[in-house]
Parts: C-alpha cells; sequence; structure tokens
C-alpha cells in the first residue's frame, strides 16, 4: 500500500493490488476515507467527509494528478 503524499493531514495511496483499474488513488485522515478516479478527476467514493473536505481533497488531486499518473505509472509498471 504505498503512499505517494502526505498534505495537510491526508494521506494518498494506492492498494497494491488494483493495477487493472483505471488510474485512481485512495484518501484517508483519521476514520474517513475516500477514492478519486484521475481521468478525468472524479469522486469514486467516500465515507466520514462532508461536502466542504470533499471539494479540497478534489482540489488537492487536480492540483498533484500528474504526479499521481507518473507514480501510478511507476508503481504498476503501465503506460
Amino acid at each position: 500500500m504505498p503512499t505517494i503524499l502526505r498534505i495537510a493531514g491526508y494521506r494518498f495511496f494506492f492498494f497494491s493490488n488494483e493495477g487493472t483499474e483505471p488510474i485512481h488513488v485512495h484518501v484517508e485522515s483519521a476514520e474517513s476515507y475516500a477514492k478519486f478516479w484521475l481521468r478525468p478527476v472524479a469522486l469514486a467514493s467516500s465515507v466520514g467527509y462532508n461536502g466542504k473536505e470533499l471539494t479540497r481533497l478534489r482540489k488537492i488531486v487536480i492540483e498533484h494528478s500528474e504526479f499521481i499518473v507518473e507514480k501510478w505509472h511507476e508503481y504498476f509498471g503501465t503506460r
């Protein structure tokens, strides 16, 4: 479960067995969790975050989307 970013108390990571799914990133903090698709950036699921937090997370994902995609390809060996 590689962590690729830590920003403002949020951990952004991949699960090791998900390389066959479209590019996405998981986010967690405390007891809350979200999953975002990357192309295009869209919320896939969430538990515990309110709308304001999800908007903030989406902005972070957009801001770092190229980095996240690069790390996805490095980790899963895809292009």
